[in-house]
């Protein structure tokens, strides 16, 4: 967080008011969920999914909460956008869908949909990003945690009734003029599937291990050269001890053949 002022009283100013979108962000529901979402399942980090369903204590004690402010804001203006635009009931806007329906709260895979258009039978999905991060996801596609994440949304709507043919990712960059890109392919189903089966093979090694009990055994339970290590709130550089933070994945930089933190 950083906050300046123009003199002293502009200064207690700038620091009122970040403390406050701070305090806000991390007490918004997005921000308290604790169990599994759409949009984590893919997430190529398996010990991040396993603290994450632990509900382990995070390392991380201050995140920057603005990408995921102006995110949530971004999202709230496309509701308004399309419900706007929503008189014959083409679109589905921000609805909840069950992916996968559980014995318990916990165990319920499901999320909220951006959009979905029963004309052309498309899940969209909004993603606010840098610059620098678009021309990324231009070059490269999306990425496997966001690719999964749109197919297990098409499963969503297919299990509310709907009729999925196909998936989109719509990128859209923070930048002073607009700039979007647009990632799409038809929807399979078996994508989803995929993703739920690694999830539960996730889940059964947390109960073979039992980590909490045998903090030893975290070690056993990989990362990924793909994990954006920057973002977790379990990252604790450093860290030889798995059970309060991990150190995230190191790889030798081009530039300095040094090792650097995977971002």
């Amino acid at each position: 967080m950083i906050a300046t002022g123009s003199d002293q009283i502009g200064q207690a100013l700038a620091t009122r008011v970040a403390e406050l979108i701070v305090d806000a962000a991390l007490h918004s529901p997005r921000s308290l969920q604790t169990r599994i979402g759409p949009s984590e399942v893919g997430d190529p980090c398996e010990r991040k999914l396993t603290y994450k369903m632990y509900d382990w204590p995070a390392a991380a004690k201050d995140s920057d909460p603005i990408a995921s402010v102006l995110g949530t804001g971004f999202h709230g203006w496309m509701e308004e956008v399309f419900a706007a635009r929503n008189t014959d009931g083409r679109y589905k806007i921000e609805e909840r869908v069950t992916v996968r329906p559980g014995y318990t709260e916990h165990s319920t895979l499901e999320g909220s949909s951006d959009l979905y258009d029963r004309v052309t039978g498309t899940v969209f999905d909004w993603k606010l990003t840098g610059t620098s991060s678009l021309d990324i996801y231009r070059r490269k596609g999306p990425g496997a945690q966001y690719r999964t994440q749109a197919h297990l949304y098409g499963l969503g709507q297919e299990n509310a009734g709907e009729h999925p043919k196909r998936v989109a990712i719509v990128f859209v960059a923070r930048y002073h003029e607009l700039r979007v890109h647009v990632w799409t392919e038809l929807y399979d189903r078996q994508v989803a599937l995929d993703a739920l089966d690694r999830l539960d093979r996730i889940r059964q090694r947390i109960y073979d291990l039992d980590p909490e009990a045998h903090p030893e055994r975290w070690a056993q339970i990989p990362t990924s050269e793909d994990a954006k290590c920057r973002f977790c709130p379990w990252l604790k550089p450093g860290s030889t001890d798995l059970s309060v933070g991990c150190p995230g994945v190191t790889k030798p930089s081009a530039r300095t053949g040094f090792e650097s933190l995977i971002a």
